[in-house]
C-alpha cells in the first residue's frame, strides 16, 4: 500500500501532476528523452524533442476534440505521442488509435502533397492489465502487419502499451536503462531515496525533480489536488471491482457452481465482521445472506 502524500519524498508518477512535471515540460524534456530511448532500445534514436500542442479539434467546432498527455515531435518530424491511462476504460484501444488520427492528419500540407507521413509513436503507459492470457507479456508493439506473409505492411504507425502490473522485476533484476525506468515509475512514490541500482545520471535528476520537498507552495497544492484524484479513482475502481465479485459470487452460488468462491465471501465477511461492520454493510458487499454471516 503506497504511503500518504505526507510521508512520502518523491511524487506518485502515475498521478497527472507528476506525469506532466517530469515527462511533458521542457525543463525535464532530458528525462523523457532518456526513457524513450531505453524504449526503443537503438531502433529509434531521439537527441531532441519539441513539445507540441496537447490539444486538437476536428476539422469543424462541433468536432470532438482530443486532449493528449505528452505531445512531441523529434527533429525529423516524427511525432509521439505519451499517454498515461490509470485506468481500464471501454475501447481504451479504440481510443488510443482514434487520438492517433490527429497526428497523421495534421501532415497534410495546404497546397500540394504526395502523401508522405513521418513516423508516429502512440505510447501508453497502463497502470491496469488489459490482457490477462499472458500474466508476465507486459510490453506490446503493434504496427499494420500483412497477416498471411505475417510481415510488417507498414511500420509508420507503432502503438505500445506497457501493462505496468505486470513489471514485477525487484531492484537486483534490473539490467537495462529501460528496467530502471520502468521500476522508477511504478515505484517512484513509495521510495524514500533513490535506489543504488539507479546510479545513472538521468536519475539522478529524475529524483531531484520528483522530490517534494522541491516544489514550490503551489505544486505541493497542485500535487495533492492530482494525488486526492488519482485516491478517489482507485477507491472507485475497488468498490466496482468488489460489487463485481460479489454479484458473481451470488449467482455463481445459486447455480451451484461456486462453492470456493462462496469460502472466498465467507472470509471476506468474517474480516469484515471482526472490524465491526454493521450486518447490512456486509450483506450488501458480500451477497451473503444474514444466517450465513451470523453463523462466523
Amino acid at each position: 500500500m503506497s504511503l500518504t502524500e505526507s510521508q512520502t519524498r518523491y511524487v506518485n508518477f502515475y498521478t497527472d501532476f507528476a506525469f506532466k512535471k517530469l515527462f511533458g515540460t521542457e525543463v525535464n524534456k532530458d528525462l523523457l528523452i532518456s526513457f524513450l530511448n531505453s524504449l526503443f532500445d537503438g531502433k529509434e534514436v531521439i537527441e531532441d524533442l519539441q513539445y507540441l500542442n496537447a490539444e486538437h479539434l476536428g476539422h469543424a467546432m462541433a468536432e470532438r476534440k482530443a486532449v493528449f498527455d505528452v505531445y512531441c515531435k523529434n527533429d525529423k518530424g516524427e511525432k509521439f505521442l505519451i499517454e498515461m491511462q490509470k485506468a481500464e476504460q471501454s475501447y481504451f484501444i479504440d481510443r488510443s488509435i482514434y487520438y492517433s488520427t490527429f497526428p497523421i492528419q495534421e501532415q497534410a500540407p495546404k497546397g500540394k502533397w504526395n502523401f508522405e507521413l513521418k513516423r508516429v509513436y502512440t505510447i501508453g503507459i497502463l497502470n491496469f492489465i488489459f490482457n490477462e492470457k499472458d500474466p508476465n507479456y507486459m510490453h506490446h508493439e503493434v504496427k499494420l502487419m500483412e497477416i498471411n506473409k505475417k510481415e510488417i505492411f507498414f511500420d509508420k504507425l507503432t502503438y505500445i502499451y506497457l501493462e505496468m502490473p505486470k513489471f514485477r522485476k525487484e531492484k537486483s533484476e534490473l539490467v537495462t536503462v529501460f528496467d530502471k525506468w520502468l521500476y522508477a515509475i511504478k515505484h517512484l512514490g513509495d521510495l524514500e531515496e533513490r535506489p543504488a541500482e539507479l546510479k545513472e545520471a538521468i536519475f539522478k535528476r529524475l529524483f531531484e525533480q520528483a522530490e517534494i520537498a522541491n516544489f514550490t507552495a503551489e505544486e505541493r497544492y497542485d500535487y495533492r489536488e492530482s494525488q486526492k484524484n488519482f485516491w478517489d479513482l482507485n477507491n472507485v475502481i475497488e468498490t466496482a471491482e468488489m460489487k463485481g465479485r460479489v454479484k458473481g459470487i451470488a449467482e455463481g452460488r445459486a447455480e451451484g457452481i461456486a462453492e470456493g468462491e462462496y469460502n472466498k465471501a465467507l472470509d471476506i465477511a468474517r474480516n469484515l465482521k471482526s472490524y465491526g461492520m454493521p450486518m447490512s454493510q456486509i450483506i450488501a458487499m458480500t451477497g451473503l445472506s444474514e444466517d450465513d454471516i451470523n453463523v462466523l
